[in-house]
């Protein structure tokens, strides 16, 4: 069967297989979960434990911090930079895993802050994160989800390296 463009458009753009506000439960269920693995670490070994040369555990959270701040704002505004260098992924984690915690929180209520301002038009958006990754704004959202199941994944081994039970993957509320 033969389809012109504008037939095509309109399946691509209508196809929704999800809503916005289940990305964001989503997210944020994953976000629920990765500081469930945070709050697992003893304080020591959350800043040095590492195997094979890894980072930190603190390290890790610090880069899903990093991320997921300038990341929702580029993503509901185009502005692809972030000003506050507490929250750039590069930055040292703050010396407390108290302080990581407070600083996962402030993110988790700043996407829940700026949520509801990305427009559809938003979602499917072509830009170019941070300067170097084109994509949809959506797709941009599931690469920082899949980022953080990663390095939770990475945190899921330490903890099991240090004896310590994980908590359940599923367990997202």
């Amino acid at each position: 069967m033969e389809t012109n463009s504008n037939q095509t458009d309109e399946i691509e753009t209508s196809a929704n297989v999800i809503s916005q506000e289940a990305l964001l439960d989503h997210w944020q269920g994953h976000r629920r979960l990765t500081r469930k693995a945070i709050e697992a670490f003893p304080e020591d070994q959350f800043y040095g434990f590492s195997i094979g040369g890894m980072r930190t555990f603190a390290q890790l959270s610090m880069e899903m911090i990093g991320l997921a701040a300038p990341g929702i704002r580029g993503v509901a505004f185009g502005e692809w930079t972030f000003s506050d260098p507490e929250l750039n992924s590069s930055t040292p984690p703050p010396p407390t895993k108290a302080e990581v915690l407070k600083l996962w929180d402030l993110v988790t209520e700043y996407i829940d802050h700026l949520w509801p301002q990305i427009t559809a038009e938003r979602f499917q958006k072509t830009e170019a994160a941070f300067g170097m990754y084109e994509n949809q704004n959506f797709a941009t959202i599931l690469y920082l989800v899949d980022n953080e199941i990663h390095h939770r994944a990475q945190g899921y081994v330490y903890l099991r390296a240090l004896g310590i039970e994980p908590p359940a993957f599923w367990d997202r509320y």
